[in-house]
């Protein structure tokens, strides 16, 4: 099964896929709305902005894994992304990204080495794996790296499907 056959539900409940954006490139992160690292929902959303037209898709998946940072209702994440950060790009149901809960799509996710060479689990809200056009997993990056950051904004481009 690739990313894009597991099934999945958007936060306002609608059964769906990653496939549903086949033939694009996808950066998928797991969010949370009461993190120190919550202001990068705005970066994701200039992300989505500038490269939007040229394929790319963001995707944010909440999670209260991490210091219990996501404590909302699907609603209330909705409402706060849209009202705080004027998130336009696709948000999917609450998931748990570590441990015997993990969700299926994290768990081909967490076999991606970051830069570093390490895989496995989910060190905290706002890690982000570029995804190709094809579903297979291009780069991840951890919490830290900005989404602004040269390294991301490359492998976005790089993931970027090309001009027929």
């Amino acid at each position: 099964m690739t990313l894009h056959q597991i099934p999945l539900t958007t936060l306002d409940g609608r059964a769906t896929t990653l496939g549903e954006h086949a033939g694009r490139a996808l950066l998928v992160v797991n969010v949370a709305s009461r993190c120190g690292l919550t202001p990068q929902y705005a970066g994701l959303e200039r992300l989505q902005e500038e490269y939007g037209e040229r394929g790319l898709t963001v995707v944010g998946f909440p999670c209260n894994q991490f210091g219990g940072q996501e404590p909302g209702t699907a609603e209330e994440i909705q409402e706060f992304c849209s009202t705080t950060y004027g998130v336009t790009f696709p948000m999917m149901e609450k998931v748990e990204v570590n441990g015997p809960g993990r969700h299926p799509v994290f768990q081909e996710l967490t076999q991606v080495e970051d830069a570093d060479g390490e895989a496995g689990d989910v060190q905290w809200n706002f890690e982000k794996w570029v995804v190709g056009p094809d579903g297979a997993p291009r780069a991840r990056f951890r919490p830290g790296v900005e989404p602004g950051s040269a390294e991301l904004v490359a492998a976005v481009e790089a993931a970027l499907p090309r001009p027929a």
